[in-house]
């Protein structure tokens, strides 16, 4: 079966574990922005707990969501992530390949997290089918067509909609101060486990 995903900023680990599960993937281009959605922002775990990153957007007339300069926001993400895992496992060894997206400008917050879904699949080490949709298609289409739409049940505001596939419990830096903590950006896991992500996603070795 085919699952449609919205696209990601550094998505949840659930989103890439959709991925790999079903492998004919396509992440939704066409869809309305929402606001407080994983479009835009990601979860970590920090010494205090968890932690939102949030990139700024902004709608310009091309009809494409921008990205905004405000804040200084790439210096302020780097650095949480700099906070967050420096003392990680694998942190040194992916750092050079995740630091870039903190350095370079995109325009499209699209193109963006297009481009942080191409390099996390191949620093994971798995191999999904990925396409663009090419229209937006409703939830009944995609019901017609047997295609799994987790566009709005993988969301940062109603987690209980999700099916109960839950990748950890799995090795997390402040897990003796905060317990396991499940839903967090697929940095965690890549931080946290290296190449061991891809077997805790369901990839075979």
């Amino acid at each position: 079966m085919t699952a449609l995903l919205s696209s990601t900023y550094f998505g949840p680990i659930e989103w890439y574990h959709k991925m790999v599960m079903h492998r004919e993937v396509v992440i939704e281009a066409h869809d309305s922005y929402q606001k407080q959605t994983y479009r835009n922002r990601c979860v970590i775990a920090t010494a205090q707990g968890t932690q939102t990153l949030t990139v700024p957007v902004e709608r310009h007339g091309d009809g494409k969501v921008h990205i905004s300069d405000h804040g200084n926001w790439r210096h302020l993400h780097w650095h949480a992530l700099l906070s967050a895992y420096s003392e990680s496992p694998f942190f040194d060894y992916y750092a050079d390949d995740i630091r870039p997206f903190f350095e370079q400008r995109y325009t499209c917050l699209y193109d963006f997290n297009r481009e942080i879904c191409h390099t996390m699949c191949r620093l994971l080490d798995i191999r999904p089918h990925i396409t663009e949709s090419s229209r937006y298609l409703s939830a009944e289409e995609c019901s017609a067509q047997g295609i799994a739409d987790y566009r709005n049940s993988i969301h940062p505001k109603h987690p209980a909609n999700e099916d109960g596939q839950q990748v950890g419990p799995y090795y997390q830096v402040f897990a003796r101060k905060h317990g396991f903590i499940p839903r967090l950006s697929i940095l965690d896991l890549l931080f946290n486990m290296g190449p061991e992500a891809a077997l805790l996603l369901g990839e075979k070795p």
